[in-house]
């Protein structure tokens, strides 16, 4: 086995393992989508197009929270 046989090998190798870590990172964030909290922060990639004053708000604010 040659010197260029090798490096074939292990640049196919490489490119496989990079594709499976990149769809199993896809995979999670899909999966994924509450934080530790439980709150889903993909609703607020709407808010820069929903800004109108009349809008609905992304997330309802309580009076009741203690400051």
């Amino acid at each position: 086995m040659s010197i260029a046989q090798f490096q074939a090998y292990g640049y196919f190798i490489l490119i496989f393992l990079l594709v499976v870590v990149l769809y199993s990172y896809i995979y999670h964030l899909y999966t994924k989508k509450k934080d530790a909290d439980g709150v889903d922060y993909e609703s607020y990639s709407n808010m820069a197009l929903k800004d109108d004053i009349d809008d609905t708000p992304v997330s309802a604010i309580s009076e009741d929270k203690e400051k």
